[in-house]
């Protein structure tokens, strides 16, 4: 990042929007544009994924969180509202690693039981478009080119990022995460999602996969005018074509966040009173 981000330690943060329970509806973030799509397991009301946004430093910085509570349905809501609250109480930390290490030890000795949630967390910075991005264990981002038109994973692989991986949270206490940014472009989208979307089986019992999602998500026409919320339902449509008479077997949630094409703020990328 640049210099003028040297020593900053805390930043002034609000909740935007979170939760885990059903929803499926648009956000708008400084700079980006979102959508999101949660479906708890069975009947239940709400689950174990775990979604947050917050915006920092007088809307220079968006924080996007979306967690995965070992387990699913109404049995793992109440792990999943405690890391909410977690999450609530250590946003403001602008080292994403540090972050993660308070909500890991904090989730931890707030555990009660074998406990424990996969994550990845995004830090927008509306300045300079840079992105940092941090996992705890999850799976790969999807990650949309809007000047190539490609799809690719954002991890440890790619050119793009490097130093990605890191243990899920609450195994183990001194866990160390790491951060790495990348610089998305106007019109870029990313596809955040959790295990129960790749886990989805249709009728004969085969499952989507990894490169089953990637390969929904690049059959899927998009156009950048339309915004996240119309390739999302577009998607979630795809998914239920897949699945046929196929069962939901998890909590199902999916995070597309978008970079607003003319993004750029007025004035240059001003940091003061952070």
């Amino acid at each position: 990042m640049g210099e003028s981000w040297q020593g900053v330690a805390r930043l002034a943060c609000f909740e935007l929007w979170g939760g885990n329970s059903e929803v499926a509806h648009s956000i708008e973030l400084p700079g980006l544009l979102g959508w999101i799509s949660c479906t708890p397991f069975g009947q239940a009301t709400s689950g174990g994924d775990v979604h947050y946004m917050s915006v920092c430093s007088k809307g220079q910085v968006s924080r996007i969180v979306l967690a995965d509570v070992a387990g699913h349905g109404g049995s793992a809501s109440s792990v999943a509202e405690r890391l909410r609250r977690v999450l609530q109480q250590n946003t403001d930390n602008w080292d994403q690693s540090a972050l993660m290490r308070e909500v890991n030890e904090a989730f931890k000795r707030d555990a009660k039981g074998v406990q424990f949630a996969t994550g990845v967390v995004l830090g927008f910075y509306f300045g300079t478009g840079e992105l940092l991005f941090t996992n705890a264990g999850h799976l790969p981002l999807l990650w949309y080119h809007a000047e190539t038109g490609v799809w690719d994973w954002l991890e440890d692989s790619t050119p793009y990022a490097r130093d990605v991986d890191g243990l899920p949270l609450g195994l183990i206490s001194g866990t160390a995460y790491a951060q790495t940014a990348v610089e998305i472009g106007q019109g870029d989208v990313l596809l955040l999602y959790t295990d129960g979307i790749t886990e989805s089986r249709n009728e004969s019992g085969e499952e989507l996969g990894l490169e089953g999602l990637m390969a929904l998500v690049q059959g899927l026409p998009h156009d950048l005018r339309e915004g996240p919320a119309a390739f999302g339902h577009a998607l979630l449509a795809k998914l239920k074509r897949f699945r046929g008479s196929g069962v939901q077997h998890d909590d199902e949630t999916i995070v597309l966040i978008q970079r607003r094409m003319g993004s750029e703020p007025a004035g240059g990328t001003e940091t003061n009173g952070l």
